[in-house]
């Protein structure tokens, strides 16, 4: 298994696993020396360990980004910066496995889980192939034991994990990547659409991003099960989120428990005065957003997502005072409706930014979209809806619309009625013939253009 994940990782660029191989090394002896220490030692050992990863990540990823705002500030005060970009090509995957590696020997120092002494096992914990490129951000204690566990063939384990797959492949071929032949004509020039094109692109890349990332977990939890691995759960509908808070413990569960557990928590989290919990809230969104990206458009949508934390917080007692007086929380459905639109619109408007070539194409998109409606009334009035030049027909969007309702008519099925247990329960033609109509769906309606995962580059 260790070969297989180190030969699926050279399939990238073969010297990189030089880098990856370094920091195994690193972290395998620090988690020994850790747990082995006492005092400040222990302290120290672990320090070592975080500075070495974090050395690495901010190598490969930060530093072109952290040199060249440097550049632009001298040349503002008149001066030169000498010293060159690297220009170095990313490692795939790099801030996962870093994470993982982090939490391990966290984990190991705080006494939650003792260091590992198989070094191909603490190795494979870190390379292990479905998840080494885009997560789940696994912990030790729960993947590490499943590697000395010997895993017998299950038929009904391994066709759990083949729907799996299917379904992350029909997210990821059908959804994502026919949602962003859209978004990507519309982003790459926005000066050139009208605000009703704008926003259409926005919440398509809200979809859009949702299944390549999502869809690539349950590609990765899929094939983990096929071989009799459980990975952790990543998603669990987060468009379903009454607000930016929930969505956060629907999107990306992996990442937001990290950073809640290591970062969060460590800082004080909620028990502390008011302002420094502000503090904490906003500092770990801003640190999320440089996760996702060496670029100012990252930063400021990890920005925004902290401000909508607080900003909620604040203004939690007044808004239910509003919806009480005007009735709304005695209409469950209209308030639950209004809370969901809302978080998602707060949501697409950050993504707008993070998606963005630039701040300023991001800000331009975002002050068009309040023009939608008088846009939306005109258009009725004339009897023509203007949605600029586009290489895509009318039927290719209707089509896509129709594929973001199927996609959440599913999710919120299954969410009710557990589909896939109600499915095993059939008759064996009936599970064959869904079979077959799922891949040949993804085989017929799939996009198989050279668009890779979208979370490839982070």
């Amino acid at each position: 298994m260790l070969a297989s994940s180190c030969y699926f990782y050279m399939a990238f660029l073969p010297i990189y696993i030089l880098i990856l191989g370094f920091t195994i090394v690193v972290d395998y002896f620090a988690g020994i020396y850790i747990e082995r220490a006492e005092g400040r030692k222990r302290k120290l050992f672990l320090i070592f360990s975080l500075i070495a990863n974090i050395g690495v990540l901010g190598i490969f990823k930060y530093y072109d980004f952290l040199n060249g705002n440097l550049s632009s500030f001298l040349s503002g005060i008149g001066y030169e910066n000498h010293i060159p970009n690297l220009s170095l090509l990313l490692p795939i995957g790099l801030t996962f496995h870093t994470f993982q590696a982090m939490g391990y020997t966290i984990e190991v120092y705080r006494g939650n889980y003792k260091a590992e002494r198989n070094f191909g096992i603490y190795a494979l914990y870190v390379m292990f192939y479905p998840q080494l490129v885009a997560g789940p951000i696994e912990r030790p204690q729960n993947i590490i034991h499943q590697f000395y566990e010997k895993h017998e063939f299950d038929y009904e384990r391994v066709v759990e994990g083949l729907k799996l797959i299917v379904w992350g492949m029909f997210k990821k071929a059908v959804i994502a990547d026919r949602l962003g032949i859209f978004t990507d004509q519309v982003f790459n020039s926005p000066s050139e659409y009208p605000a009703i094109t704008l926003a259409l692109a926005a919440i398509f890349f809200s979809f859009q991003i949702y299944c390549d990332f999502s869809g690539y977990s349950d590609i990765a939890i899929g094939s983990a099960r096929v071989m009799g691995f459980r990975l952790m759960k990543n998603f669990d509908r987060p468009f379903s989120a009454k607000s930016i808070s929930e969505l956060w413990t629907r999107w990306h569960i992996s990442l937001s428990t990290w950073f809640r557990d290591y970062l969060y928590v460590p800082l004080g989290g909620r028990q502390v005065t008011i302002p420094r919990w502000y503090f904490n809230l906003f500092f770990v969104f801003l640190i999320s957003g440089l996760w996702h990206g060496a670029n100012w458009t990252s930063i400021i949508w990890g920005a925004i997502h902290g401000f909508y934390l607080i900003f909620g917080i604040i203004t939690a007692q007044t808004r239910e005072k509003i919806k009480s007086f005007l009735g709304i929380n005695k209409i469950q459905w209209l308030n639950t409706l209004i809370q969901i639109s809302i978080t998602f619109t707060l949501f697409t408007i950050a993504l707008v930014i993070f998606r963005a070539h630039g701040v300023k194409n991001g800000l331009y998109i975002v002050s068009r979209l309040p023009y939608v409606l008088s846009e939306l009334y005109y258009s009725l009035l004339n009897g023509n809806l203007y949605l600029g030049k586009l290489d895509v027909s009318v039927s290719y969007l209707l089509f896509c619309l129709f594929l973001i309702i199927f996609l959440e008519t599913i999710q919120f099925l299954h969410s009710k009625y557990n589909l896939l247990k109600s499915l095993n329960e059939r008759p064996i033609y009936v599970r064959w013939t869904f079979y077959y109509a799922a891949v040949l769906t993804v085989i017929y309606f799939g996009v198989f253009e050279n668009r890779q995962f979208y979370y490839f580059q982070f």
